[in-house]
């Protein structure tokens, strides 16, 4: 049996529904084309950070709203939900230092949020203050090799399918090792606390 699982374009679809908004009304009131909001409703295109951004902000709504974390409905036990995650479909949100693909963005209420992410950032220089966030998480090297530098310990240099698990509130940069242009890796973040999304959307800003 097949359910459907509500993508970033479905979402942006109900958004433009419940405003009673033509495609153009909302492309005048965001500032992106029809075009690619036409794209993005039939799951065509996703957009990247700075236009998930500016949607948010002109629209004004909060960045979550986006991502299908917040649901006004009650908390109802969920003992079967699926989710196949797809780079194709993954919202990305492009920085200096990262290229991040967030999977599976459509399940709401999520405890794990999955995250492919492309590094290029070389020294701690060149990223900026370390980062921290509500939670926990666990990097696992996909391809590449990495340095991870934590605020309490020294750096660790990991290999092609080596991993990490940190505290996320302790401030943390994934930087690439030396000789290593660029790597790939596999995170996942959670978190008791709510607004989990929130806070790492705010960190790319």
């Amino acid at each position: 049996m097949k359910t459907d699982q509500p993508t970033l374009g479905t979402l942006l679809k109900a958004l433009r529904s419940r405003n009673g908004w033509t495609l153009k009304e909302m492309s005048d009131r965001s500032g992106i084309p029809v075009s690619t909001l036409s794209k993005v409703e039939h799951d065509r295109l996703t957009l990247t950070y700075d236009k998930l951004l500016q949607l948010s902000q002109r629209l004004n709504i909060r960045m979550s709203e986006l991502f299908a974390e917040n649901d006004a409905s009650p908390e109802v036990a969920v003992t079967a939900r699926r989710s196949i995650g797809d780079l194709d479909r993954a919202v990305r949100v492009n920085t200096p230092n990262y290229d991040y693909y967030y999977l599976c963005t459509e399940l709401r209420r999520k405890r794990m949020i999955p995250i492919i992410t492309r590094i290029r950032a070389k020294s701690v220089a060149e990223f900026g203050e370390l980062v921290h966030h509500p939670g926990e998480e666990f990097i696992y090297v996909v391809a590449g090799q990495i340095v991870v530098h934590t605020e309490f310990y020294d750096p660790v240099t990991l290999d092609e399918g080596q991993s990490i698990y940190i505290d996320s509130n302790m401030g943390h940069a994934y930087l690439t090792a030396e000789g290593c242009d660029e790597a790939v890796v596999l995170g996942v973040c959670s978190s008791a606390e709510d607004g989990l999304m929130d806070s790492l959307m705010n960190l790319h800003g």
